[in-house]
């Protein structure tokens, strides 16, 4: 029943941002992987994921699923134009960190720095907090915008349009940042409200 909630009272949780792979487990029960109908496979776009339990659980509504997936593959993968990969998963970072969204702050704090080779800025994002200064002020200036936005859309103004301008972000690169900062503002609340990031059992006791 997707109603049914469970409780993990022992779950070896994660006790600060990571740049680490973490498990997730779900508050309420996933489709079983053995039990997915041809429309919910079809919905998780990459079979790989029919192994998360996260996308599992949202292949309970397979259209919403396709849709969410679609969006965030755009987003983060076509990249024909407008900034690089390495600021798109940053702008995810840090709208992750400021949301609290551990399990999303580690997968896309990990993309970044794979993408930009820049390990100790993005854990310095992670220690420290959004206001963290990572060493230059293009990077400075999408984690500033990332975090206005996930404030409020308000907040997000004629002003930190500016600073990205002057950090040398034309509009194709402004769009991207939003539509990363702006993806994961809502997804952190989705992942937030329906289960909780694990450290592996390999990495317990190996912090």
């Amino acid at each position: 029943m997707t109603d049914t909630i469970t409780e993990y009272p022992d779950l070896a949780r994660p006790d600060a941002f990571t740049q680490r792979g973490l498990g997730w487990v779900p508050w309420l029960l996933p489709v079983d992987e053995d039990a997915l109908t041809d429309a919910q496979r079809d919905a998780l776009i990459e079979p790989a994921r029919a192994k998360m339990p996260y996308f599992r659980l949202l292949a309970r509504d397979p259209e919403a699923l396709r849709a969410r997936t679609l969006t965030d593959l755009d987003i983060f993968y076509n990249v024909d134009g407008g900034i690089g990969r390495a600021e798109r998963e940053l702008a995810a970072a840090a709208t992750s960190r400021h949301n609290g969204c551990v399990f999303c702050a580690s997968v896309h704090a990990a993309s970044a720095t794979r993408e930009s080779g820049r390990e100790d800025d993005v854990q310095r994002l992670l220690d420290e907090g959004v206001d963290a200064d990572l060493g230059d002020e293009r990077w400075n200036a999408v984690v500033a915008a990332s975090v206005a936005l996930a404030d409020t859309p308000l907040a997000f103004d004629e002003a930190a349009i500016a600073r990205l301008r002057a950090a040398g972000l034309d509009d194709a690169d402004i769009a991207d940042v939003i539509g990363g900062a702006a993806f994961f503002n809502w997804a952190n609340r989705l992942m937030l409200s329906l289960g909780e990031p694990e450290v592996p059992s390999r990495q317990q006791g190996h912090s």
